[in-house]
């Protein structure tokens, strides 16, 4: 009997250690309180679609002229705000569109590389211009006029500057008279000279060849 006694002693002893320390087994739950789970949060993406078209303003000057075998570096800017169905702005006027003009299949066009908003956020961008086809110009005042209020290329100062033999211009300069001349090149006694001329506020409009995802 007193056998028995103590067995249900040591039994009932053992019940109450295994119900007193049970919880302290269960470190699962308290890791969950002491570091609770974050909330998931979901990023939606903006991505505007191939062929979408960018309207485009060229602030230094009224045209540009280049040669068509030659490359000119550009930064222009947005002219409007592209925005999408809801009216979200999704690209502010005013934000920078940075590439060049580059020789193309009958004459030049503006490939952009990158695009920068006035937050300063930088991104690449694929978008280009229609092509601007080639001009032939001749000796006179046509050339004069041309080259009034425009940025020309060193190549185009060239080959214009050989039609009249005029020095004063300078590639990159902006003109403001009718004055033509070259840095370097200079080949006098022609007749002719194709040239590009870029009249910015039509046709430098950016069409995106690719989807732009914006960040």
């Amino acid at each position: 009997m007193s056998s028995f006694t103590t067995w249900k002693s040591g039994t009932a002893a053992l019940m109450a250690l295994t119900i007193t320390t049970a919880p302290l087994m269960m470190p699962g739950t308290a890791s969950a309180q002491l570091f609770p789970q974050s909330p998931r949060t979901t990023t939606t993406q903006v991505t505007i679609p191939t062929g979408t078209s960018i309207p485009i303003r060229y602030d230094q000057a009224e045209k540009i002229v280049i040669s068509p075998t030659e490359t000119l570096p550009l930064t222009l800017k947005v002219a409007a705000n592209i925005v999408n169905r809801s009216g979200t702005i999704l690209i502010p006027a005013g934000s920078l569109v940075v590439g060049q003009m580059q020789p193309a299949d009958g004459g030049s066009q503006f490939v952009a590389s990158e695009l920068v908003t006035y937050q300063g956020r930088r991104q690449s961008i694929s978008a280009s211009s229609d092509v601007i086809k080639t001009s032939q110009v001749g000796q006179g005042a046509s050339t004069g006029n041309i080259l009034k209020g425009a940025v020309v290329g060193s190549a185009a100062a060239a080959a214009l500057g050989g039609l009249t033999g005029d020095r004063r211009i300078t590639a990159g300069e902006v003109l403001i008279g009718t004055g033509v001349g070259a840095v370097g090149g200079l080949v006098l006694g022609r007749k002719k000279a194709d040239v590009v001329v870029v009249n910015p506020d039509t046709d430098l409009n950016l069409t995106l060849r690719s989807s732009l995802a914006l960040r």
